[in-house]
């Protein structure tokens, strides 16, 4: 996945000149991820550079420029390092679009790597989607595969309106084939990764390959299990994932935030209005425990995984299942 986002910014900076690659260590490092490697030295510093380790700055500079007609790509580093630019997002880049009456468009992208699966720590493991969707003025999306990874980014990039790139750090060293291209589902599209028709299984970003693991455990208990990847966390697609939740009665939303006021109880609260009378079961969240990111050793206990995910499925009140 790194190296797809890697290609989606320099197929962006060479087709726009309009658009900049900036952050802590982006430039002469390549990023703590390598994502951004060799950008600086084949688009030169005027177009990828590093910064001061001053987040709120960074941002607010994207701002700026995004106002006076450039196109700014800023990198967090980690996720728990964006909390202080969390100001600049939710004051002044959700909400300049609005304030000016549609007269400022601000095109930045912010990207956070996000989520955990790498034995890192607390600041550096925070999966912080909640704040952002919770923020109206803001688009929020979240690759789950490598090739959605650069399609997503490139749209991202294209977009008129800020986005919050969510890449889950768990998927950067994920190898397999993959054709990059700019063709395939819109920005506010979600996706069904796998057909199935007794339940259906909701992720995103890290989670999208759990889930799809789970499906496939599930085969062998019996359950034919659907795969949403939602792709667009806001706007959420409300039509694709309420017609799969229609068709099989059943769904369970996975996760790696916290489960209390999570992203989760969202989408679940959105289905119930929509399906209930559909539902054959009440929906289920599978999540990440309501602490603060434990140590590496810990945090299998933490994030969701197969097991999990099959005992909830399990417990969908399935009268005619063996």
């Amino acid at each position: 996945m790194a190296g797809a986002l890697n290609a989606a910014l320099a197929d962006a900076l060479a087709d726009d000149p309009r658009v900049l690659v900036f952050g802590e260590d982006v430039a002469a490092l390549g990023g703590v991820f390598r994502v951004t490697d060799g950008l600086a030295q084949r688009f030169g510093e005027t177009r990828v550079f590093d910064t001061p380790l001053a987040e709120s700055g960074i941002v607010g500079t994207a701002i700026g420029m995004a106002m006076n007609g450039l196109v700014p790509v800023v990198e967090m580093q980690f996720d728990a390092f964006a909390y202080p630019a969390f100001e600049q997002i939710t004051s002044h880049l959700a909400k300049l679009h609005n304030r000016t009456r549609g007269k400022v468009a601000l095109p930045v992208v912010v990207r956070v790597p996000f989520g955990g699966g790498i034995g890192g720590v607390e600041h550096h493991c925070d999966s912080s989607e909640a704040y952002y969707t919770h923020t109206p003025g803001l688009r929020v999306v979240a690759p789950g595969t490598p090739a959605d990874a650069y399609l997503l980014l490139r749209q991202a990039i294209a977009c008129p309106d800020p986005v919050i790139f969510l890449e889950p750090k768990r998927r950067y060293w994920s190898r397999e084939s993959a054709e990059l291209t700019t063709n395939g589902p819109g920005i506010d599209s979600a996706a069904i990764r796998r057909a199935g028709t007794d339940v259906t299984l909701i992720g995103y970003g890290g989670t999208v390959g759990t889930v799809l693991d789970a499906a496939e455990a599930a085969t062998a208990e019996g359950w034919d299990v659907e795969v949403i990847d939602l792709r667009s966390l806001s706007p959420f697609d409300d039509a694709t994932v309420s017609a799969s939740v229609r068709r099989t009665g059943r769904a369970v939303v996975v996760h790696e935030a916290s489960r209390f006021g999570g992203y989760g109880a969202e989408v679940v609260a959105r289905l119930t209005e929509q399906c209930f009378h559909y539902l054959q079961a009440p929906i289920l969240r599978v999540t990440g425990l309501d602490i603060p990111y434990p140590p590496p050793k810990l945090e299998q206990h933490h994030l969701p995984d197969v097991d999990r995910i099959l005992d909830a499925i399990a417990r969908l009140q399935w009268d005619d299942h063996v």
